[in-house]
């Protein structure tokens, strides 16, 4: 099936991980490395982080929540400092990819978010890059927001919402994501994925899956 539709995650590839600004906490705080996703890892479905981005609890009972969670597990970290590291910084080569796959082929973004990051607000959430952040979700013909939609990746359900919007079969779209746990269901489905570690790796092979140029 030619591929007609391109899905970016959010995170992680559009801006840089939020996985930088823990470890720069955990190391600050001597927590050990890797602290804050493993309590992000810990039943995955039901933890206060999945349950948050489901818009199931409130920030203020993900904070009381996360803080148990940690403290379960070793170490007690303030849920409020985690939502405080959640904002990265544009990454202005990816915007150009998703402005050249827009010219050709339909766009979604795919992401897990909590209510106080939602599209909505984040145009002026990220600190310096409020108008970066505005260009590059005008960009999208369809956004879809764990803490919208209610159900989160990598529930199968929010794949299905994207190529439903998109008016698409799952087999024309490539999806971009940082994590391999939401790439599996994706490509199950019949996506072509990309795992994206280092941005100018991951734009040569969607060059690759496109065919044509974005840089």
């Amino acid at each position: 099936m030619t591929i007609t539709a391109a899905l970016f995650d959010f995170g992680g590839v559009i801006l840089s991980s939020p996985f930088e600004a823990f470890a720069h906490y955990e190391a600050q705080r001597g927590l050990p490395a890797g602290f804050i996703r493993s309590v992000n890892a810990a039943d995955h479905h039901t933890n206060a982080w999945a349950r948050l981005e489901r818009s199931e609890i409130s920030p203020d009972e993900f904070a009381a929540a996360f803080e148990e969670e940690s403290a379960a597990l070793g170490h007690r970290v303030p849920g409020w400092d985690v939502l405080g590291l959640l904002a990265g910084e544009v990454r202005p080569e990816m915007v150009e990819v998703v402005r050249r796959c827009r010219e050709r082929l339909r766009t979604a973004l795919l992401t897990n978010n909590v209510v106080t990051m939602r599209a909505e607000a984040m145009a002026g959430a990220v600190p310096g890059d409020g108008s970066a952040v505005a260009e590059v979700l005008g960009l999208f013909d369809v956004i879809v927001e764990s803490s919208v939609v209610g159900v989160r990746k990598p529930e199968p359900r929010f794949y299905e919402i994207a190529c439903e919007r998109l008016g698409i079969e799952p087999d024309e779209a490539v999806f971009l994501d940082d994590l391999g746990v939401n790439l599996k269901p994706a490509r199950a489905m019949g996506m072509t994925t990309i795992k994206v570690v280092d941005p100018a790796d991951a734009i040569t092979e969607l060059e690759a899956v496109v065919g044509f140029p974005l840089r």
